[in-house]
């Protein structure tokens, strides 16, 4: 399996030329039946080598933080063992799997060392930990350039300053934090889309992870905000619900990313769970289920022509920056 990142850089060592690149992406773009800049393609899997490589590592890692008594220093020697492992298997063996799964033990063992795994957020225990983890997963991106890592570092971080002003901001409201966190994260993945019109390079891998977390970091406060996770929502709560997901819908036809939707879809099934509730409909969660996989199944269809229908009409300074 190739990139296009791969093949670009083929282009630039001179094995291939521009034009037989880009007369075999409009081959493969034609036998799909689609272009792959709309296909949100982001490289997970080389092979089966990779699930091979992360079961091996894994189970070297959970063992080696079981042999050390020692909370803390086991999460050390979990992220020290990650770091050494990735320089294998991501850095020299370009491993898709491995270097998501490995960013993750590293990141999760710096958490154990730096003494969450013994506290929780909301005890007295101090936020500045997370910028010091922010900052060493910000070391990891700087090594190894997994396009996942910078999603991780942007949560880390956004955590930590949530923390610095959750202790001053009015308790009722600070879901208001959540929603700024996730309006900021939005922008700043739209600058990685927009920095790769095509999405040929790891730009809008990156782009494709900030997108998974903002959509929740903006969905979940703006509902919580509205008092829909209260006891007894009432069926105008379940409406804006809908009609919020509606807009996200839009919104990801817009800037064409599906995964901006699918993150926010949980809410809006559990929204139209509640107003079939209401009616009394007992077979509400199965209707739901059969409606939603439907309409998103029917989107994906005519995703495409949606979307052209849709960018057409925005503005030609828009149009001229979006995918």
């Amino acid at each position: 399996m190739y990139t296009d990142e791969e093949l670009n850089t083929a282009v630039q060592q001179g094995i291939f030329n521009q034009q037989a690149v880009e007369r075999f992406r409009a081959m493969v773009e034609q036998r799909r039946a689609s272009p792959s800049v709309d296909e949100e393609n982001f490289r997970l899997l080389s092979g089966f080598n990779d699930v091979f490589v992360v079961i091996a590592c894994m189970v070297l890692l959970v063992s080696a933080f079981w042999l050390v008594s020692d909370t803390v220093a086991g999460g050390w020697l979990v992220a020290l063992l990650s770091w050494g492992l990735a320089e294998f298997f991501v850095r020299k063996r370009r491993m898709a799997l491995p270097a998501i799964a490995l960013l993750l033990s590293f990141a999760g063992g710096a958490v154990f060392g730096l003494g969450y795994g013994e506290h929780s957020l909301g005890d007295d225990m101090s936020v500045w930990p997370l910028l010091v983890l922010a900052l060493l997963v910000g070391l990891h991106w700087w090594r190894f350039r997994v396009p996942i890592t910078v999603a991780a570092g942007t949560a880390t971080l956004m955590l930590y300053l949530i923390g610095l002003g959750m202790k001053v901001w009015p308790e009722d409201t600070q879901w208001l934090l959540f929603l700024v966190a996730g309006l900021a994260v939005f922008m700043l993945a739209m600058w990685w889309d927009l920095s790769d019109r095509q999405r040929l390079t790891h730009r809008a891998d990156v782009a494709f992870w900030l997108h998974l977390l903002a959509a929740p970091l903006i969905v979940h406060p703006l509902f919580l905000g509205v008092g829909f996770f209260d006891d007894g929502a009432s069926s105008s709560q379940a409406l804006f619900v809908i009609v919020a997901y509606l807009v996200l819908v839009v919104l990801s036809l817009v800037i064409d990313r599906r995964a901006f939707m699918v993150s926010s879809l949980g809410y809006v099934i559990y929204a139209l769970n509640q107003l079939l509730d209401d009616t009394g409909i007992e077979i509400g969660a199965a209707l739901v289920g059969v409606v939603m996989g439907s309409a998103l199944l029917l989107l994906s269809a005519w995703w495409h022509a949606a979307r052209r229908q849709l960018v057409q009409r925005l503005p030609p300074s828009w149009q001229a920056r979006l995918p």
